[in-house]
Protein backbone atom coordinates (compact mmCIF):
# COMPACT_ATOMS: atom_id res chain seq x y z
CA UNK A 1 0.00 0.00 0.00
CA UNK A 2 2.96 2.28 0.44
CA UNK A 3 3.85 2.10 -2.94
CA UNK A 4 0.42 3.40 -4.33
CA UNK A 5 0.85 6.22 -1.30
CA UNK A 6 4.02 7.54 -2.86
CA UNK A 7 2.34 7.12 -6.33
CA UNK A 8 -0.25 9.49 -5.19
CA UNK A 9 1.88 11.59 -3.01
CA UNK A 10 4.07 12.45 -6.23
CA UNK A 11 0.77 14.04 -7.75
CA UNK A 12 0.33 16.44 -4.82
CA UNK A 13 -3.38 18.12 -4.54
CA UNK A 14 -4.02 16.64 -8.16
CA UNK A 15 -6.05 13.68 -7.57
CA UNK A 16 -9.15 13.51 -8.92
CA UNK A 17 -7.99 11.92 -12.37
CA UNK A 18 -6.07 8.80 -10.71
CA UNK A 19 -8.89 8.53 -7.87
CA UNK A 20 -11.42 8.04 -10.78
CA UNK A 21 -8.82 5.16 -11.80
CA UNK A 22 -9.28 3.74 -8.35
CA UNK A 23 -13.08 3.84 -8.45
CA UNK A 24 -13.14 2.45 -11.84
CA UNK A 25 -10.84 -0.61 -10.60
CA UNK A 26 -13.48 -0.93 -7.84
CA UNK A 27 -16.25 -1.00 -10.22
CA UNK A 28 -15.62 -3.95 -12.75
CA UNK A 29 -12.50 -4.12 -15.57
CA UNK A 30 -11.26 -1.69 -18.06
CA UNK A 31 -8.66 -1.98 -20.67
CA UNK A 32 -6.10 1.00 -20.29
CA UNK A 33 -7.53 3.27 -22.74
CA UNK A 34 -11.06 3.28 -20.99
CA UNK A 35 -9.16 4.19 -17.79
CA UNK A 36 -7.24 7.01 -19.39
CA UNK A 37 -10.30 8.37 -21.70
CA UNK A 38 -12.63 8.01 -17.93
CA UNK A 39 -10.03 9.43 -15.91
CA UNK A 40 -8.11 12.39 -18.03
CA UNK A 41 -4.65 10.88 -16.18
CA UNK A 42 -2.26 10.58 -18.74
CA UNK A 43 -1.30 7.01 -19.72
CA UNK A 44 2.25 7.54 -17.88
CA UNK A 45 0.23 8.01 -14.46
CA UNK A 46 -2.21 5.38 -15.29
CA UNK A 47 0.56 2.71 -15.95
CA UNK A 48 2.23 3.97 -12.74
CA UNK A 49 -0.96 3.49 -10.87
CA UNK A 50 -1.68 0.03 -11.79
CA UNK A 51 2.04 -1.36 -11.35
CA UNK A 52 1.69 0.20 -7.85
CA UNK A 53 -1.57 -1.79 -6.49
CA UNK A 54 0.12 -5.34 -7.18
CA UNK A 55 -0.97 -8.72 -6.61
CA UNK A 56 -4.20 -6.60 -5.65
CA UNK A 57 -4.98 -5.63 -9.30
CA UNK A 58 -6.58 -8.86 -11.36
CA UNK A 59 -5.59 -8.99 -15.24
CA UNK A 60 -7.50 -10.53 -17.56
CA UNK A 61 -8.23 -10.21 -21.61
CA UNK A 62 -10.93 -8.43 -20.65
CA UNK A 63 -9.22 -6.05 -18.53
CA UNK A 64 -7.51 -4.79 -14.94
CA UNK A 65 -9.60 -4.41 -11.70
CA UNK A 66 -9.32 -4.55 -8.07
CA UNK A 67 -9.60 -7.92 -7.11
CA UNK A 68 -12.72 -8.02 -5.10
CA UNK A 69 -11.26 -9.32 -1.76
CA UNK A 70 -9.36 -6.06 -2.00
CA UNK A 71 -11.69 -3.50 -2.68
CA UNK A 72 -12.43 -1.96 0.73
CA UNK A 73 -9.19 -1.50 1.36
CA UNK A 74 -9.30 1.09 -1.92
CA UNK A 75 -12.15 3.01 -0.59
CA UNK A 76 -10.67 5.83 1.09
CA UNK A 77 -9.63 7.06 -1.99
CA UNK A 78 -12.23 9.14 -3.61
CA UNK A 79 -13.06 13.47 -3.20
CA UNK A 80 -16.57 14.19 -3.03
CA UNK A 81 -19.14 14.24 -6.28
CA UNK A 82 -21.18 17.13 -7.28
CA UNK A 83 -23.41 17.15 -9.82
CA UNK A 84 -22.48 18.80 -13.06
CA UNK A 85 -25.92 20.72 -14.76
CA UNK A 86 -24.92 19.76 -18.48
CA UNK A 87 -24.04 16.36 -17.36
CA UNK A 88 -27.93 16.11 -16.27
CA UNK A 89 -28.47 17.55 -19.30
CA UNK A 90 -26.58 15.06 -21.63
CA UNK A 91 -28.50 11.98 -19.81
CA UNK A 92 -31.95 13.44 -20.47
CA UNK A 93 -30.90 13.17 -23.96
CA UNK A 94 -30.11 9.62 -24.96
CA UNK A 95 -32.05 9.68 -28.14
CA UNK A 96 -30.21 12.66 -29.36
CA UNK A 97 -26.77 11.32 -28.24
CA UNK A 98 -27.45 7.80 -29.93
CA UNK A 99 -28.03 9.89 -33.49
CA UNK A 100 -24.82 12.01 -32.86
CA UNK A 101 -23.26 8.49 -31.65
CA UNK A 102 -24.06 7.44 -35.11
CA UNK A 103 -22.68 10.45 -36.80
CA UNK A 104 -19.23 9.81 -35.02
CA UNK A 105 -19.35 6.25 -35.82
CA UNK A 106 -19.35 6.71 -39.77
CA UNK A 107 -17.25 9.91 -40.23
CA UNK A 108 -14.45 9.81 -42.77
CA UNK A 109 -10.87 7.78 -40.65
CA UNK A 110 -9.20 10.12 -38.68
CA UNK A 111 -5.64 11.35 -40.31
CA UNK A 112 -2.89 11.47 -38.05
CA UNK A 113 -1.59 13.95 -40.42
CA UNK A 114 -3.87 16.46 -39.53
CA UNK A 115 -3.41 15.17 -36.12
CA UNK A 116 -7.04 14.34 -36.07
CA UNK A 117 -7.84 12.85 -32.38
CA UNK A 118 -11.94 11.70 -32.65
CA UNK A 119 -13.39 13.32 -29.39
CA UNK A 120 -16.34 11.15 -27.83
CA UNK A 121 -19.69 11.86 -28.87
CA UNK A 122 -20.80 12.37 -25.07
CA UNK A 123 -17.95 15.03 -25.98
CA UNK A 124 -19.64 16.65 -29.03
CA UNK A 125 -23.26 16.85 -27.53
CA UNK A 126 -21.62 18.49 -24.17
CA UNK A 127 -20.19 21.33 -26.15
CA UNK A 128 -23.27 21.86 -28.10
CA UNK A 129 -25.23 21.79 -24.67
CA UNK A 130 -22.62 24.18 -22.79
CA UNK A 131 -22.75 27.15 -26.16
CA UNK A 132 -26.41 26.49 -25.90
CA UNK A 133 -26.61 27.30 -21.75
CA UNK A 134 -23.95 30.24 -22.63
CA UNK A 135 -25.05 31.79 -25.86
CA UNK A 136 -28.25 32.95 -27.38
CA UNK A 137 -27.38 30.49 -30.33
CA UNK A 138 -31.12 31.74 -32.29
CA UNK A 139 -29.20 34.89 -33.25
CA UNK A 140 -25.58 33.48 -33.54
CA UNK A 141 -23.40 32.91 -36.64
CA UNK A 142 -21.09 30.45 -35.20
CA UNK A 143 -18.01 29.13 -37.50
CA UNK A 144 -16.10 25.70 -37.15
CA UNK A 145 -12.04 25.97 -37.35
CA UNK A 146 -12.25 21.96 -38.31
CA UNK A 147 -14.51 19.98 -37.56
CA UNK A 148 -13.89 16.19 -37.92
CA UNK A 149 -15.28 16.15 -34.41
CA UNK A 150 -18.33 17.27 -35.77
CA UNK A 151 -19.78 19.50 -33.24
CA UNK A 152 -21.28 21.50 -36.07
CA UNK A 153 -24.12 18.62 -36.27
CA UNK A 154 -24.39 18.41 -32.94
CA UNK A 155 -25.05 21.76 -32.47
CA UNK A 156 -27.43 21.49 -35.50
CA UNK A 157 -29.49 18.59 -33.86
CA UNK A 158 -29.52 21.07 -30.56
CA UNK A 159 -30.70 24.48 -31.86
CA UNK A 160 -32.06 24.01 -35.54
CA UNK A 161 -32.08 27.91 -36.02
CA UNK A 162 -28.31 28.48 -35.56
CA UNK A 163 -26.47 30.02 -38.98
CA UNK A 164 -23.81 27.78 -39.17
CA UNK A 165 -20.09 27.63 -41.07
CA UNK A 166 -18.04 24.99 -41.28
CA UNK A 167 -14.38 25.36 -43.08
CA UNK A 168 -12.04 22.43 -43.08
CA UNK A 169 -8.75 21.48 -45.34
CA UNK A 170 -10.17 17.74 -45.47
CA UNK A 171 -12.67 17.79 -48.31
CA UNK A 172 -14.09 14.37 -46.81
CA UNK A 173 -15.35 15.63 -43.56
CA UNK A 174 -16.96 18.64 -45.95
CA UNK A 175 -19.10 16.29 -47.97
CA UNK A 176 -19.66 14.41 -44.96
CA UNK A 177 -20.99 17.71 -42.76
CA UNK A 178 -23.37 18.61 -45.62
CA UNK A 179 -24.33 15.47 -46.76
CA UNK A 180 -25.75 14.58 -42.81
CA UNK A 181 -27.10 18.34 -42.38
CA UNK A 182 -28.74 18.25 -45.99
CA UNK A 183 -27.02 21.13 -46.70
CA UNK A 184 -28.18 23.17 -43.68
CA UNK A 185 -24.81 23.78 -42.85
CA UNK A 186 -22.62 26.04 -45.07
CA UNK A 187 -19.35 24.36 -45.73
CA UNK A 188 -16.16 25.83 -47.37
CA UNK A 189 -12.11 25.01 -47.60
CA UNK A 190 -9.52 26.24 -46.38
CA UNK A 191 -5.91 25.64 -45.51
CA UNK A 192 -5.47 28.15 -42.51
CA UNK A 193 -1.64 28.55 -43.13
CA UNK A 194 -2.59 29.74 -46.75
CA UNK A 195 -5.68 31.69 -45.43
CA UNK A 196 -9.26 32.50 -44.49
CA UNK A 197 -11.78 32.68 -47.14
CA UNK A 198 -12.93 36.16 -47.67
CA UNK A 199 -16.94 35.51 -47.45
CA UNK A 200 -16.59 34.28 -43.35
CA UNK A 201 -13.87 36.69 -42.56
CA UNK A 202 -15.50 39.17 -40.36
CA UNK A 203 -19.32 37.56 -40.26
CA UNK A 204 -18.82 35.31 -37.04
CA UNK A 205 -20.26 35.55 -33.52
CA UNK A 206 -18.81 32.39 -32.30
CA UNK A 207 -15.95 30.53 -33.21
CA UNK A 208 -14.98 26.73 -32.42
CA UNK A 209 -12.08 25.45 -33.33
CA UNK A 210 -10.34 21.79 -31.87
CA UNK A 211 -6.66 23.08 -33.05
CA UNK A 212 -2.99 20.96 -33.58
CA UNK A 213 -2.06 21.30 -30.43
CA UNK A 214 1.55 22.97 -30.93
CA UNK A 215 2.22 26.60 -30.30
CA UNK A 216 2.33 27.08 -34.38
CA UNK A 217 -1.04 25.71 -34.51
CA UNK A 218 -2.80 26.75 -32.01
CA UNK A 219 -1.74 30.12 -31.95
CA UNK A 220 -2.37 30.05 -36.02
CA UNK A 221 -5.87 28.84 -35.75
CA UNK A 222 -6.89 31.66 -32.86
CA UNK A 223 -5.47 34.12 -35.01
CA UNK A 224 -7.61 32.95 -38.08
CA UNK A 225 -10.33 32.76 -35.13
CA UNK A 226 -10.56 36.61 -34.60
CA UNK A 227 -10.04 37.42 -38.31
CA UNK A 228 -13.16 35.50 -38.56
CA UNK A 229 -15.30 37.37 -35.63
CA UNK A 230 -17.66 40.06 -36.63
CA UNK A 231 -16.71 42.71 -33.39
CA UNK A 232 -13.84 40.62 -31.61
CA UNK A 233 -14.59 42.11 -28.00
CA UNK A 234 -18.37 41.11 -28.63
CA UNK A 235 -17.51 37.79 -30.09
CA UNK A 236 -16.07 34.72 -28.38
CA UNK A 237 -13.17 32.63 -29.84
CA UNK A 238 -14.02 28.91 -27.83
CA UNK A 239 -10.48 26.74 -28.51
CA UNK A 240 -9.86 23.03 -26.78
CA UNK A 241 -6.59 22.46 -25.69
CA UNK A 242 -4.83 19.67 -23.97
CA UNK A 243 -1.60 18.52 -22.35
CA UNK A 244 -0.11 16.29 -19.99
CA UNK A 245 -0.35 17.57 -15.91
CA UNK A 246 3.36 16.32 -16.12
CA UNK A 247 4.82 18.41 -18.37
CA UNK A 248 2.83 22.10 -17.53
CA UNK A 249 5.55 23.75 -19.89
CA UNK A 250 3.81 23.13 -22.77
CA UNK A 251 0.54 24.42 -20.95
CA UNK A 252 2.63 27.68 -20.42
CA UNK A 253 4.03 28.05 -24.11
CA UNK A 254 0.54 27.98 -25.40
CA UNK A 255 -0.86 29.92 -23.20
CA UNK A 256 1.55 32.62 -23.57
CA UNK A 257 1.17 32.51 -27.11
CA UNK A 258 -2.43 33.18 -27.30
CA UNK A 259 -2.10 36.51 -24.63
CA UNK A 260 -0.05 37.56 -27.35
CA UNK A 261 -2.95 37.32 -29.93
CA UNK A 262 -4.77 39.96 -27.36
CA UNK A 263 -6.79 37.17 -26.15
CA UNK A 264 -8.24 37.08 -22.18
CA UNK A 265 -9.15 33.31 -20.79
CA UNK A 266 -12.98 33.97 -19.87
CA UNK A 267 -12.86 30.29 -18.43
CA UNK A 268 -10.57 27.25 -18.69
CA UNK A 269 -12.67 24.65 -17.93
CA UNK A 270 -11.03 21.46 -17.57
CA UNK A 271 -10.90 17.85 -18.92
CA UNK A 272 -14.26 19.26 -20.58
CA UNK A 273 -13.34 17.14 -24.11
CA UNK A 274 -12.68 13.58 -23.91
CA UNK A 275 -11.02 11.67 -27.29
CA UNK A 276 -10.74 8.09 -28.53
CA UNK A 277 -6.66 8.02 -28.56
CA UNK A 278 -4.51 10.44 -27.36
CA UNK A 279 -3.02 9.02 -24.15
CA UNK A 280 0.10 10.86 -23.33
CA UNK A 281 -2.23 13.49 -22.05
CA UNK A 282 -5.03 11.50 -20.37
CA UNK A 283 -7.46 11.21 -23.56
CA UNK A 284 -8.43 15.11 -22.53
CA UNK A 285 -8.38 18.96 -23.40
CA UNK A 286 -9.54 22.27 -21.62
CA UNK A 287 -12.07 24.18 -23.16
CA UNK A 288 -10.64 27.62 -23.59
CA UNK A 289 -13.20 30.45 -23.52
CA UNK A 290 -11.57 33.62 -25.46
CA UNK A 291 -12.55 36.84 -25.44
CA UNK A 292 -10.26 39.22 -27.87
CA UNK A 293 -9.16 42.86 -26.24
CA UNK A 294 -8.77 45.36 -28.57
CA UNK A 295 -5.06 44.47 -29.00
CA UNK A 296 -6.90 41.60 -31.15
CA UNK A 297 -8.35 43.51 -33.63
CA UNK A 298 -5.27 44.53 -35.24
CA UNK A 299 -4.31 41.17 -35.88
CA UNK A 300 -3.89 40.70 -39.52
CA UNK A 301 -3.48 38.02 -41.43
CA UNK A 302 -0.91 36.47 -43.01
CA UNK A 303 0.65 33.34 -44.06
CA UNK A 304 0.91 30.89 -41.47
CA UNK A 305 3.88 28.28 -40.62
CA UNK A 306 3.79 25.09 -42.79
CA UNK A 307 4.84 22.79 -39.62
CA UNK A 308 1.57 23.22 -37.62
CA UNK A 309 0.88 19.44 -36.85
CA UNK A 310 2.82 16.67 -34.09
CA UNK A 311 2.80 13.98 -36.88
CA UNK A 312 3.60 13.63 -40.57
CA UNK A 313 5.41 15.31 -43.14
CA UNK A 314 3.65 19.11 -42.02
CA UNK A 315 4.54 18.11 -38.45
CA UNK A 316 6.95 20.49 -36.28
CA UNK A 317 10.11 18.05 -36.49
CA UNK A 318 9.42 16.95 -39.81
CA UNK A 319 12.84 17.76 -42.40
CA UNK A 320 13.39 19.75 -45.67
CA UNK A 321 13.26 18.44 -49.83
CA UNK A 322 16.44 17.35 -50.44
CA UNK A 323 18.20 19.69 -53.16
CA UNK A 324 18.35 17.09 -55.35
CA UNK A 325 15.09 16.51 -55.84
CA UNK A 326 13.93 20.17 -56.31
CA UNK A 327 16.67 19.96 -59.07
CA UNK A 328 15.09 17.49 -60.73
CA UNK A 329 11.72 19.59 -60.34
CA UNK A 330 13.17 22.36 -62.38
CA UNK A 331 14.86 20.99 -64.82
CA UNK A 332 11.34 19.52 -65.93
CA UNK A 333 9.45 23.00 -65.79
CA UNK A 334 12.24 24.45 -67.88
CA UNK A 335 11.98 21.85 -70.53
CA UNK A 336 11.15 23.58 -73.63
CA UNK A 337 13.54 26.71 -72.70
CA UNK A 338 11.06 27.97 -70.33
CA UNK A 339 11.91 30.62 -67.58
CA UNK A 340 11.25 29.00 -63.99
CA UNK A 341 10.29 30.70 -61.01
CA UNK A 342 10.10 28.62 -57.66
CA UNK A 343 6.94 29.48 -54.84
CA UNK A 344 6.34 28.37 -51.71
CA UNK A 345 2.76 26.52 -51.50
CA UNK A 346 0.33 29.03 -51.62
CA UNK A 347 -2.78 29.48 -53.80
CA UNK A 348 -4.42 32.37 -51.80
CA UNK A 349 -4.07 35.37 -54.13
CA UNK A 350 -3.84 35.43 -58.22
CA UNK A 351 -0.98 37.74 -59.66
CA UNK A 352 1.21 37.77 -62.67
CA UNK A 353 2.55 34.15 -64.09
CA UNK A 354 5.77 33.67 -65.61
CA UNK A 355 5.95 31.14 -68.01
CA UNK A 356 6.55 28.41 -65.24
CA UNK A 357 6.04 28.05 -62.01
CA UNK A 358 7.37 25.16 -59.79
CA UNK A 359 6.27 24.15 -56.44
CA UNK A 360 7.22 21.83 -53.95
CA UNK A 361 4.02 19.94 -52.67
CA UNK A 362 5.56 16.84 -50.66
CA UNK A 363 4.09 17.89 -47.49
CA UNK A 364 0.61 18.12 -49.32
CA UNK A 365 -2.15 16.38 -46.93
CA UNK A 366 -4.58 15.74 -50.30
CA UNK A 367 -5.75 18.66 -50.89
CA UNK A 368 -3.23 21.14 -51.82
CA UNK A 369 -2.41 20.10 -55.60
CA UNK A 370 -6.42 20.56 -56.92
CA UNK A 371 -5.98 23.86 -55.14
CA UNK A 372 -2.45 25.28 -56.51
CA UNK A 373 -4.19 23.50 -60.07
CA UNK A 374 -6.72 25.99 -59.67
CA UNK A 375 -5.25 29.08 -58.24
CA UNK A 376 -2.15 29.21 -60.22
CA UNK A 377 -2.56 30.41 -64.13
CA UNK A 378 1.05 29.41 -65.38
CA UNK A 379 1.40 28.91 -68.74
CA UNK A 380 3.10 25.68 -66.74
CA UNK A 381 3.16 24.33 -63.75
CA UNK A 382 5.32 21.26 -62.26
CA UNK A 383 4.68 20.13 -58.53
CA UNK A 384 6.62 17.71 -56.88
CA UNK A 385 4.35 15.50 -54.59
CA UNK A 386 4.39 11.92 -52.84
CA UNK A 387 4.48 9.19 -54.89
CA UNK A 388 1.14 7.81 -52.78
CA UNK A 389 -0.86 11.24 -53.40
CA UNK A 390 -4.04 10.52 -53.56
CA UNK A 391 -5.28 12.40 -56.49
CA UNK A 392 -2.33 10.37 -58.13
CA UNK A 393 -2.97 6.53 -56.74
CA UNK A 394 -5.02 5.13 -59.39
CA UNK A 395 -6.58 5.52 -62.91
CA UNK A 396 -9.93 6.59 -61.16
CA UNK A 397 -8.00 8.90 -59.25
CA UNK A 398 -6.65 10.61 -62.20
CA UNK A 399 -8.92 10.68 -64.03
CA UNK A 400 -11.19 12.70 -61.33
CA UNK A 401 -8.81 15.54 -60.98
CA UNK A 402 -8.85 15.54 -64.64
CA UNK A 403 -11.74 16.10 -65.18
CA UNK A 404 -11.70 18.78 -62.98
CA UNK A 405 -9.18 21.10 -64.53
CA UNK A 406 -9.05 19.47 -68.06
CA UNK A 407 -10.54 22.58 -69.09
CA UNK A 408 -7.62 24.93 -67.83
CA UNK A 409 -4.37 22.27 -67.97
CA UNK A 410 -3.43 19.45 -70.00
CA UNK A 411 -2.00 17.18 -66.93
CA UNK A 412 1.28 14.56 -67.41
CA UNK A 413 1.46 12.55 -64.46
CA UNK A 414 5.33 11.72 -64.33
CA UNK A 415 4.79 8.85 -61.25
CA UNK A 416 8.24 7.08 -59.47
CA UNK A 417 10.14 10.51 -60.45
CA UNK A 418 12.61 11.93 -59.62
CA UNK A 419 13.03 8.53 -57.66
CA UNK A 420 10.20 6.07 -56.69
CA UNK A 421 8.82 7.75 -53.53
CA UNK A 422 7.84 11.13 -55.43
CA UNK A 423 6.35 12.12 -58.40
CA UNK A 424 5.94 15.54 -60.52
CA UNK A 425 2.98 16.56 -62.20
CA UNK A 426 2.83 18.53 -65.17
CA UNK A 427 0.33 21.33 -66.00
CA UNK A 428 0.63 22.88 -69.19
CA UNK A 429 -1.94 25.70 -69.94
CA UNK A 430 -4.65 24.86 -72.97
CA UNK A 431 -5.33 26.90 -75.61
CA UNK A 432 -9.07 28.16 -74.55
CA UNK A 433 -9.10 27.95 -70.85
CA UNK A 434 -12.20 27.93 -69.03
CA UNK A 435 -12.87 31.65 -67.69
CA UNK A 436 -14.32 30.32 -64.23
CA UNK A 437 -10.90 28.03 -64.01
CA UNK A 438 -8.86 31.26 -64.85
CA UNK A 439 -10.45 32.89 -62.75
CA UNK A 440 -10.77 30.96 -59.12
CA UNK A 441 -10.43 33.99 -57.19
CA UNK A 442 -12.83 36.31 -58.41
CA UNK A 443 -16.86 35.97 -56.76
CA UNK A 444 -18.43 33.08 -58.12
CA UNK A 445 -21.38 35.67 -58.67
CA UNK A 446 -19.13 38.08 -60.67
CA UNK A 447 -17.94 34.87 -63.04
CA UNK A 448 -20.68 32.48 -63.61
CA UNK A 449 -24.65 33.23 -63.76
CA UNK A 450 -25.73 29.25 -63.28
CA UNK A 451 -24.28 28.78 -59.45
CA UNK A 452 -26.17 28.87 -56.59
CA UNK A 453 -27.44 31.67 -54.43
CA UNK A 454 -25.29 30.21 -51.43
CA UNK A 455 -22.62 30.10 -53.44
CA UNK A 456 -22.61 33.70 -54.90
CA UNK A 457 -20.45 35.25 -52.35
CA UNK A 458 -17.68 32.28 -52.46
CA UNK A 459 -14.81 31.70 -54.72
CA UNK A 460 -14.19 29.24 -56.50
CA UNK A 461 -10.80 28.35 -54.56
CA UNK A 462 -12.62 27.88 -51.28
CA UNK A 463 -15.37 25.48 -52.58
CA UNK A 464 -15.86 21.76 -51.26
CA UNK A 465 -14.15 19.18 -54.04
CA UNK A 466 -17.63 18.31 -53.85
CA UNK A 467 -19.10 21.74 -55.10
CA UNK A 468 -16.57 22.08 -57.34
CA UNK A 469 -16.98 18.84 -59.34
CA UNK A 470 -20.57 19.87 -59.53
CA UNK A 471 -19.71 23.16 -61.01
CA UNK A 472 -16.72 22.05 -62.99
CA UNK A 473 -18.19 18.75 -64.50
CA UNK A 474 -21.46 20.35 -65.64
CA UNK A 475 -22.80 19.33 -69.34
Amino acid sequence: MSSLDDVIAAHGVHLGPLFRVLGLLREGRHDLGELVRASSAPRRSVEELLAALGDDLERSDAGVRIAPGARAAYARYQLPAYGDPIDAALAERTELLARITGYVDSVPPPLSALDHVQATPETVLRRALWLDSRYDLGSARILFLGDHDLTSLAVRAVRPDTELTVVDLDDRVLAYVEEVSEGSIRTLHADLRVGLPPSISGRADLVFTDPPYTPEGMGLFASRGVQALREPTDGRLLLAYGYSVRHPALGAQVQRSLATLGLTFEAILPDFNRYFGAQAIGSSADLYVCQPTAKAKKIRGGKGKAAIYTHGPQSVEAGSTKPALLDKLYEIAAEGGLGVESRPVDWSISGPEGDAVAMDLTADPGPWLLRTLLGTNARRLALLLPNAHPDLADAAAQKALNDLVGAKYKLRLLRSTPDNKHAVVVADIVEHPDELLMRAHARLANVSLSVPEELKDARLIDLPRHRLARLLTRG
